[in-house]
């Protein structure tokens, strides 16, 4: 089993909260924090939703 479950950890796409958990952790100071979280909100480090009509 644990091989199993180290390849599933190699493989797993992290989460968008995953992701923007870590991108605010590497933040260097307060005003670099505030900086990430309004990125965050304004939905800049998602991807775009590309519709088909």
């Amino acid at each position: 089993m644990t091989i199993f479950s180290n390849l599933f950890r190699v493989f797993k796409v992290p989460s968008d909260a995953e992701r923007e958990r870590s991108y605010l952790d590497g933040a260097s100071d307060l005003l670099d924090l505030e900086h990430r979280q309004r990125e965050i909100d304004r939905g800049r480090l998602r991807p775009r939703e590309l519709r088909y009509y």
